[in-house]
């Protein structure tokens, strides 16, 4: 009998110690859509700052409402290793060896799900109709991303069973919703006076860069619960989560300090806005395998992943792809380059550490894949609302500001 209380109580403790660390860890993730909102507000012109604010809260509101009605069910439900079918959140155990209620691992797992969608709200600033955003905010988190999770994290999912390692969504997440951006993206076009009659670029800056630094600070504090929270339990790991805190941070560093030296080297001084990018960089690249690489690889993994951010950008500008906050080259680019690394650095079946090609071409087929399908259904849904209820502000709206026009409020007033 007393055996028997002891394991109840150990039971119990355990349950609720990694109760409150996944709260905590998903509390984290959630003040995550803050600093998308700040960052990216800061990024655009002063006219059109509200207009993203709108937009984050939608992923939010929409995208959460959308992923507990039936996105979480086609995630973590009964899967056939493409899709599962249930709604709202099971009481059923889902395989995962969980020791949090189902409810909280939704919670956490929300986190996640908006996250995804907030990385298109950047790539279509100043020039996407709010409703249409809305539409696609829905179909996004209540089937596109539950899709890739189901594949990626079901324990059933075809990447899972596969050995497919992305930890906390490099791939899932990150090149999900950088790939849905660049299709969107592409859909609307440019904004007006982006280029020239030539087709060269022509800048047009953030209104305040102290905002998006802001908002880049709590992105990257964010990502403290992004990745140590993905283990899902506090006891039992303690190692596991100093190692993927030690490596989150070293790569986000590296990132910085690579774009820092790269941008002073090729333009001659420090691109401080450059410089945020290549920390998100850092932290995009490293999430999918910040469990299996050591220290010295995911600081190498940053460094790569800051001169990547700056290469992509530049690169998808000139071919006329408007981006207004850089999320493609962020998020698409080294979601991408974050999940083919595992393949490369991990340090059991890393081909760098004589893990031979199998861990590699299974990571290069997931995040292809990931990404192929991202694009394509973004695609095919932009042009569906575009040639149905149209995308795009009118002329008069985006040259007056979506923010006077359409919410009648504008983010700075010299009214007294």
């Amino acid at each position: 009998m007393q055996e028997l209380v002891t394991t109840i109580d150990q039971s119990e403790i355990i349950s609720a110690i990694d109760t409150v660390w996944v709260s905590l860890c998903a509390a984290i993730i959630f003040l995550m859509e803050a600093g998308f909102a700040l960052l990216e507000a800061g990024f655009v012109r002063a006219k059109n700052a509200m207009s993203i604010i709108a937009k984050v809260m939608m992923d939010i509101a929409f995208g959460g409402l959308a992923f507990y009605v039936v996105g979480f069910g086609i995630a973590y439900g009964a899967s056939n290793g493409w899709f599962a079918f249930d709604t709202g959140i099971t009481n059923s155990d889902l395989g995962l060896g969980l020791t949090v209620s189902n409810k909280l691992f939704w919670f956490i797992q929300l986190g996640f799900a908006i996250a995804a969608i907030s990385i298109v709200s950047g790539a279509v600033a100043e020039r996407m109709k709010v409703w249409a955003y809305a539409i696609f905010v829905v179909i996004f988190c209540a089937i596109m991303y539950p899709l890739a999770a189901n594949w990626v994290w079901n324990p059933n999912g075809w990447l899972a069973v596969r050995g497919f390692n992305d930890f906390a969504g490099s791939a899932a997440v990150h090149a999900m919703g950088g790939f849905a951006a660049l299709a969107a993206a592409i859909v609307l076009g440019p904004r007006l006076g982006k280029y020239d009659q030539k087709g060269v670029p022509v800048a047009i800056p953030g209104h305040n860069l102290p905002l998006a630094a802001v908002g880049g600070f709590i992105l990257w504090f964010g990502w403290f619960g992004f990745n140590p929270g993905s283990t899902l339990g506090a006891v039992g790991n303690w190692e596991l989560i100093g190692t993927i805190a030690t490596n989150t941070f070293l790569a986000s560093a590296a990132g910085g300090v690579s774009t820092m030296f790269y941008t002073y080297f090729k333009y001659g001084q420090i691109d401080v806005t450059m410089t945020i990018n290549g920390v998100l960089a850092g932290l995009v690249a490293v999430t999918a395998g910040c469990n299996v690489v050591g220290p010295d690889a995911a600081m190498l993994i940053g460094i790569i992943a800051g001169i990547l951010v700056d290469v992509a950008v530049i690169f998808i500008d000139k071919i006329r792809i408007d981006d207004p906050v850089g999320a493609i080259a962020v998020h698409g680019v080294n979601g991408l380059f974050g999940t083919i690394a595992v393949g490369l650095f991990a340090s059991e079946g890393g081909l760098f550490f004589g893990g031979g090609t199998d861990l590699l071409l299974t990571q290069c087929l997931g995040v292809l894949v990931i990404g192929a399908f991202s694009f394509t259904v973004t695609y095919i849904i932009m042009q569906i609302m575009d040639k149905t209820m149209g995308i795009r502000v009118s002329r008069s709206e985006e040259t007056a500001g979506i923010d006077a026009v359409s919410f009648g409020v504008e983010a700075y007033t010299t009214f007294e």
